[in-house]
């Protein structure tokens, strides 16, 4: 009888044991799981550091780059521009950014008005170099109102005058983007 009951608490400890690592063994396997749906259905994605720009900045993705010195009404009237050619492209929006290059000091009002624009305008010095290789024959890139387009590679494609047609910027860039195998 006795050795009867010492196999039966036995036989009940092993279960317990076998219980408790099954438990530990479907919360260590089940939870990432539940984590990673529960970011994809939250659409949580972690954030970066700071507003730092990255050495790069030109890679990886389309960029509609402006440049200007001061952001006048024909700045302003760029930007919408941009954003009104970001928009309408539709699924396509994630491989493209917007930049503005300036060498205006106070941002806050474009920041305000265009959330999702890139604004690089420090150190000043840096901004007018690197807007010279954008400078087309007699043209300075701070002052001709052009909208460039910007490759994921980091090659210039294509630059618009201030006076072309939004819709014929569109037409290219959906081409572009269309039969480009990169961003």
């Amino acid at each position: 009888m006795i050795n009867t009951e010492t196999n039966n608490i036995e036989y009940l400890d092993q279960q317990r044991r076998g219980r408790l690592i099954l438990l530990c063994m479907l919360i260590f396997f089940i939870t990432p799981i539940i984590a990673v749906v529960a970011m994809y259905k939250l659409d949580w994605r972690p954030k970066g550091e700071g507003n730092v720009a990255s050495i790069n900045l030109l890679k990886d993705k389309w960029s509609m780059v402006y440049m200007t010195a001061d952001c006048d009404a024909q700045c302003k009237d760029k930007l919408h521009q941009m954003r009104q050619l970001h928009v309408s492209l539709y699924k396509e929006i994630p491989r493209m950014q917007r930049l503005l290059f300036t060498t205006v000091s106070d941002v806050t009002e474009i920041k305000q008005n265009y959330p999702d624009l890139l604004i690089l305008n420090q150190p000043k010095t840096d901004i007018i170099s690197f807007s010279e290789q954008f400078n087309i024959r007699n043209e300075t890139s701070m002052t001709a109102g052009r909208i460039y387009l910007i490759d994921p590679l980091g090659h210039l494609i294509m630059s618009y005058s201030a006076s072309t047609s939004p819709a014929l910027v569109r037409k290219d860039i959906t081409r572009l983007m269309k039969y480009s195998w990169t961003g």
